[in-house]
This record gives structure tokens, C-alpha cells and sequence, in this order.
């Protein structure tokens, strides 16, 4: 019996990166290539939906998303060299390695980005989120922002309660943040293995 797609297919995309230091912008696949399923980025906490992004002020599922996890704050940010002051400050800045102390939302409305995550052994996770693609980076996740080939990207970002954005950059390992992300994404997962090693 063949499985039905996965729809969030369309949208995003995940897989390792090499360890080139071309251009942040462009995909940077192994060879050969090695992709990452959804329920591998789960593992680390990575939520994704495929959602409406032509009708997201009336889209029902992220009004039941958001209201589900409490997201009453949005805002639209729109990353291109046209629309964001001190563009190339900030691609670099959003390209440093860093966490935050609270989830990280971002549904991407128009364009597409790259979202790079660390896995349990440090190695990159390259997520490529386009139009109609949402995804969450829990707290404490070490991770980093960059713009595609394409150069633009407008995506809505939610957050609880008022909006706080500071990037910890890595290292930050005393955080509480980082400590229950490690507690409950990597020890958690290396005592499951060693459980499932066991049977």
C-alpha cells in the first residue's frame, strides 16, 4: 500500500548540509544528497504545518493553531536588501549561530528561507521553508536564519504575549532555555536509544 504525501512536502523541505563555506544561500547538499523527514525534525522539537498563505488572516487551522498555543502577537517581517534597514548587518547577524528563551514561530507568506538547526550531534540540519510552509523552533534550539538564491522572504512571526527577540549567541549552554531543550531532546533521545538497545 503506497502512503499518501505528505502535503507539508510542498512547502518545506529538510536535509544535512555539507561543510562548504560557499555562499549561505545556496542549499549546501551532501553528496550524495541526505534528507531529513518530518518526523526526524519532530525528534528535535521542529514543528511544521502547510498552511493557506493567501488567506492567513481567515485560514481556520492557524486560527486553531494560535489559539491552541497561545500566540497572540503577529507581526509580518519581510527580509530583502529593498525592505530591511542594514540589510547585510542583519543576514549576517540572523546567519550567527544562536538560541532564544522562547519558541520560535515563523510562517512563511511569500518567498522562502533557510532555517538551519543543530541535531543531537551538532551537525546541520538545513530546513527550506517556502510559501504556505510554518515551523517551530522550540526554545533553547541552537539554529541560525539566511535568505535563499532568491533573496526574499516575507514571513509572519507569532509570539506569546509581548514579542521578545534576543539572540544568545552559541555558546549559551547555562541557560535554562538550553538546559530543559537538552533534557528534553537530546538526553531524552539517548535514553530512549539506550532503553530500545536494552529490549
Amino acid at each position: 500500500m503506497v502512503s499518501a504525501k505528505d502535503p507539508r512536502e510542498e512547502v518545506i523541505q529538510a536535509w544535512y548540509m555539507d561543510d562548504s563555506d560557499e555562499d549561505q544561500r545556496l542549499p549546501h547538499h551532501k553528496e550524495p544528497k541526505e534528507f531529513v523527514s518530518f518526523d526526524q525534525l519532530a525528534e528535535l522539537g521542529v514543528l511544521s504545518w502547510k498552511l493557506d498563505a493567501d488567506n492567513y488572516e481567515t485560514d481556520p487551522e492557524l486560527k486553531k493553531i494560535r489559539e491552541e498555543r497561545g500566540y497572540n502577537y503577529m507581526d509580518v517581517c519581510e527580509v530583502c536588501p529593498e525592505k530591511l534597514p542594514n540589510y547585510e548587518q542583519k543576514i549576517k547577524s540572523f546567519f550567527e549561530e544562536h538560541l532564544h528563551t522562547d519558541e520560535e514561530i515563523r510562517f512563511c507568506a511569500a518567498g522562502s528561507g533557510y532555517f538551519d538547526v543543530r541535531d543531537r550531534n551538532d551537525a546541520w540540519i538545513r530546513v527550506w521553508v517556502k510559501k504556505g510552509g510554518m515551523i517551530i523552533l522550540p526554545a533553547g534550539i541552537y539554529h541560525r536564519f539566511t535568505l535563499d538564491e532568491s533573496n526574499y522572504i516575507k514571513a509572519l512571526r507569532f509570539f506569546v504575549g509581548e514579542p521578545v527577540w534576543t539572540p544568545y549567541n552559541r555558546p549559551h549552554d547555562h541557560l535554562p532555555a538550553r538546559q530543559q531543550y537538552v533534557k528534553d531532546f537530546v538526553e531524552n533521545d539517548v535514553a530512549n536509544h539506550a532503553v530500545d538497545a536494552a529490549a
